[in-house]
């Protein structure tokens, strides 16, 4: 084993490795902070009155979760710009990508969680003198977000797995630094670093997940 039996190379192999973690955290937290607006947005969209509207936000919904995000990226970065009039920067097509795409996904939980919530509430919220919008701001969001919080989970566990798909092109996160060090190295070793950070990450986003499905149980 080229790093593991040796607690030197191992270290410095951990340094390099956790060089990428910024650009992994920055596309997980940009992520999550505006496709989860965005995603509660489409989803009054789709539940719309308007039936074009409606059908506009479906189609969007469906082409978002019918194709593979690493297909999104790669559109978006090599496609987009021999259409559109300026270059596209890396950093700034992962995130658009990560938005649209997990916006979608965002969409659909937030839909289900919000049509879960009987109608009598609504309607017990007219009698009380509550508009629609304050019915639905503190009666039937805070519900639905607390029905929806273990598929939110789910997602945000993936979004930190999908984090990976950056390398499609050439972001400097820790799969691209994994690739290159085992590369270099002529071993696997590297990968199996990235696997451990990536739990690492992972249980650190469940365990704040599961935090704030027990506090808004709590309440």
């Amino acid at each position: 084993m080229t790093f593991f039996n040796n607690p030197e190379r191992l270290w410095k192999l951990a340094q390099i490795m956790l060089g990428g973690l910024n650009n992994t955290l920055s596309i997980f937290a940009i992520t999550l902070v505006l496709s989860l607006p965005l995603g509660l947005l489409i989803a009054l969209g789709r539940m719309s009155k308007n039936k074009l509207v409606s059908r506009i936000v479906s189609f969007y919904i469906y082409i978002m979760r019918g194709t593979p995000l690493i297909l999104q990226i790669m559109f978006i970065y090599f496609v987009v710009p021999q259409i559109m009039p300026f270059k596209t920067d890396r950093f700034l097509t992962v995130i658009f990508a990560f938005v649209i795409n997990y916006a979608a996904y965002f969409a659909e939980i937030f839909r289900s969680g919000i049509q879960s919530i009987p109608v009598g509430q609504r309607e017990a919220a007219q009698v009380l003198g509550y508009k629609r919008g304050q019915t639905f701001i503190r009666i039937i969001l805070p519900q639905a977000i607390r029905n929806v919080m273990p598929s939110m989970t789910n997602e945000v566990i993936t979004l930190v797995k999908d984090t990976a798909l950056a390398s499609t092109v050439a972001i400097a996160e820790i799969m691209v630094i994994a690739k290159q060090q085992a590369s270099n190295s002529s071993s696997a070793e590297p990968y199996l670093m990235a696997a451990i950070i990536y739990l690492v990450l992972n249980g650190i986003a469940e365990q704040l997940c599961k935090l704030v499905e027990r506090k808004i149980n709590y309440y």
